[in-house]
């Protein structure tokens, strides 16, 4: 068994919380378990980890990380669609 140190631990409770990613995601990025990312993030996580407007911030900073990867998933759908319908054409 791998002992990370607390910096290690604290690191990926960081990128959990403000990547957008799924945690499962985050876990195998990291190389640690899903349930030991989870464990990490009860242990480390601040309580109070910002207060007042800067809490509205992080929290529309979390909401356009996920819009943003939407709009890219969906441009490259669109870009792959483009491109068929292009062969297709005489």
């Amino acid at each position: 068994m791998i002992k990370h140190s607390e910096e290690f631990k604290q690191e990926a409770v960081r990128i959990a919380l403000t990547s957008g990613l799924p945690r499962a995601r985050v876990a195998a990025d990291l190389g640690v378990g899903k349930s030991t990312l989870g464990k990490w993030l009860a242990d480390y996580r601040p309580t109070d980890l910002v207060s007042g407007p800067q809490a509205d911030l992080a929290l529309e900073n979390e909401r356009l990380r996920l819009e943003n990867r939407i709009l890219k998933e969906e441009r490259d759908i669109l870009k792959k669609a483009t491109q068929f319908f292009a062969k297709e054409r005489p």
